[in-house]
C-alpha cells in the first residue's frame, strides 16, 4: 500500500495517508499516456487556417494574351499560382485535428500519470488551502513554505475559492484546477502536484 504524508499549511506532517492502489500504484502504460497527451494537444488546435486557391482568387477570367505569336510563355490566367496575386497551391485548409480514444484508455492514461507522480515523489497533499487575502505574495509564501516556489506546480482543489484564484492567476509557474478538471496534459506538463485532501478523495472516488 503506497502512502503519502499529509501536510498542514506550515509544511508540517500531520499524518500519513494511504493512496488508493488502483490509481496510484498501477503498472504505468506509457503508450496509452502518450496517446492521451497527443489527443489533448490536438484538441487545442482550432484548425481554422486557410489560404485561397486559384478558384477562390478574384479576377483572371480570361487569358492575359493569345496562345501563340507573342513571344511570351503561354498563360491561361493571371490568377495562376506563378503570378503575383495568384492563388496558392498545397497550402493549409480548414480541418479537424481531433483524435479519438476510448473511455477505458483515457481512464488508464490518467491513472498512469497519477501513478508516475506518486512514484517520482512529485505529489504533495495538504489538509486544505486557505488564503486570508487574494494577494499573489500570500500564494508565493505558501509555495516557499512547501518548498515549491521554483517548480511548475499544478494545484488541485475540490472547489474554487476566490482568494486562491486571484492569488495564483498572475503566477506563470502555477496552474489551478478543480478535482473534476484533472487531466493528463496538466499532470504531464507540471513538475509538482499540490492537492488538498478533499480533492484527492474526490479523484479516488471517480477513478477507483
Amino acid at each position: 500500500m503506497k502512502k503519502v504524508d499529509l501536510l498542514n499549511l506550515k509544511g508540517e506532517k500531520v499524518k500519513e495517508l494511504k493512496l488508493n492502489e488502483n490509481i496510484f500504484d498501477i503498472t504505468p502504460n506509457d503508450k496509452v499516456l502518450y496517446d492521451a497527451v497527443i489527443l489533448a494537444r490536438a484538441a487545442l488546435r482550432q484548425g481554422t487556417h486557410k489560404t485561397k486557391n486559384r478558384s477562390e482568387v478574384r479576377g483572371g477570367g480570361r487569358k492575359p494574351w493569345r496562345q501563340k505569336g507573342t513571344g511570351h510563355a503561354r498563360q491561361g490566367s493571371i490568377r495562376a499560382v506563378q503570378w503575383v496575386g495568384g492563388g496558392n497551391y498545397g497550402t493549409p485548409v480548414p480541418r479537424d485535428y481531433s483524435k479519438k480514444q476510448n473511455r477505458k484508455e483515457r481512464k488508464l492514461a490518467l491513472k498512469t500519470a497519477l501513478t508516475e507522480k506518486a512514484n517520482d515523489k512529485e505529489l504533495v497533499v495538504v489538509e486544505n488551502i486557505t488564503l486570508t487575502t487574494p494577494k499573489t505574495k500570500e500564494m508565493i509564501a505558501l509555495l516557499k513554505t512547501l518548498k515549491l516556489e521554483d517548480k511548475k506546480v499544478l494545484i488541485i482543489v475540490k472547489e474554487f475559492d476566490e482568494n486562491i484564484i486571484l492569488a495564483s492567476r498572475n503566477l506563470q509557474n502555477v496552474v489551478l484546477i478543480s478535482a473534476d478538471e484533472v487531466n493528463v496534459l496538466d499532470l504531464v506538463a507540471t513538475n509538482m502536484v499540490l492537492i488538498t485532501e478533499d480533492a484527492l478523495k474526490a479523484i479516488e472516488e471517480v477513478l477507483a
